[in-house]
């Protein structure tokens, strides 16, 4: 299906955005340019003009915009260079919104102590970098795509990379990760190794509804729910509460004749969102759109709207953060962003930056479809 179909396929489900004067910030999306598919800001842009109180974003990298010269290492932060030229405030119908207030970027923490250079380029790209995602999402089965970075399997566990991690600590980056519910406990070992490192997991580790999982999905919930209590025991470890919509989370609303409403998706996503909550607390959970990816199976506008049918099960604070404060406070973005809202207090995120460790960062110097 192409962009163009996708775009009349989800025109069949059209809602209003609820509680439209309720901010939301987005702590996850991609744009990219790829094999004739594009998602680039003005495709962003419009699928953000739905309704919603939008403050801000963080971009996630997604293997583009990579430099084509130079050394292998460092060719990832032209991704950070590149879309530090595309951020900034944005106007819509709803208010100004801070594309990509946040960056994640890339960088091969294989390489262990060598990527402190990679790290400090990135940095010294753009003041919006936040940290780095290192995808390590594998599965022995051939039917469940591996990440977009080629993981072998135990990446978390290797000595190497977990020397490259360490890089992160001392810099107060961020690592956000990208696993499947099986490999859990890998994360749970290492957001132990580094208590001083703020992790945040991904998409809810993603739990499978495909290949071998397909039809099993109260086995699945019931290993991954076991995951998430040992990694919850963490409290270096955030998470982003999103993800479902993707093919991999095998509801197959991508086939159906129409999308589905906010009220379908709310009820499907709850025994997740619940889970993650109850463990985590609001504190450490964050809505997220992982658009374009999720927009196989439903809009921006409808998207949200679910997460605001959820999120009134829970008092106004606990909703605030839920829908922005979280996600705000872990960025580092929050109400020093324009069109954030004044009152926001960020979290204390584990290896929070002070202002000097900020400065000393940014001055050192003088595939596809990924999740």
């Amino acid at each position: 299906m192409t962009i163009f179909d996708r775009d009349r396929w989800l025109a069949q489900t059209r809602e209003e955005a609820i509680d439209p004067t309720v901010p939301i910030f987005d702590p996850h999306h991609h744009l990219w340019n790829h094999q004739g598919s594009r998602y680039l800001i003005d495709e962003f842009l419009d699928d953000i003009r739905g309704g919603h109180r939008l403050s801000g974003t963080v971009y996630v990298e997604c293997q583009q915009f990579y430099d084509t010269e130079g050394p292998e290492e460092l060719r990832p932060v032209g991704e950070t260079r590149f879309i530090d030229r595309l951020a900034g405030v944005r106007h819509t119908n709803s208010g100004p919104v801070d594309v990509a207030a946040g960056i994640v970027g890339f960088a091969d923490l294989s390489l262990g102590e060598a990527v402190q250079p990679v790290l400090e380029a990135h940095a010294d790209s753009s003041n919006r970098f936040r940290g780095v995602r290192h995808a390590s999402a594998w599965h022995e089965d051939g039917r469940i795509k591996n990440a977009h970075t080629n993981p072998p399997p135990g990446l978390l566990r290797d000595e190497r990379f977990r020397s490259g991690v360490a890089c992160l600590v001392g810099m107060g980056l961020n690592f956000d990760a990208w696993l499947y519910h099986p490999q859990l406990p890998e994360l749970a070992e290492l957001a132990r190794r580094f208590p001083n490192l703020t992790v945040v997991l991904n998409h809810m580790a993603g739990p499978l509804g495909i290949g071998p999982y397909e039809g099993r999905r109260d086995d699945v919930l019931q290993e991954w729910r076991k995951g998430l209590s040992e990694l919850a025991a963490c409290e270096n470890v955030y998470v982003k509460l999103g993800g479902r919509t993707m093919t991999s989370a095998g509801f197959g609303w991508h086939r159906m004749k129409s999308p589905p409403g906010s009220v379908c998706l709310a009820e499907n996503l709850k025994p997740y969102v619940h889970a993650c909550v109850d463990r985590f607390g609001p504190d450490r959970c964050m809505f997220e759109s992982n658009f374009p990816v999720d927009r196989a199976s439903c809009s921006y506008t409808v998207l949200w709207n679910a997460f605001k049918r959820l999120s009134r099960e829970y008092t106004p604070s606990e909703r605030a953060k839920l829908l922005h404060d979280t996600a705000a406070g872990v960025y580092q973005v929050g109400s020093v962003r324009a069109g954030a809202r004044n009152d926001v207090e960020p979290q204390t995120p584990a290896n929070a930056k002070s202002p000097q460790a900020v400065s000393k960062i940014q001055h050192s110097h003088s595939a596809y479809r990924p999740s």
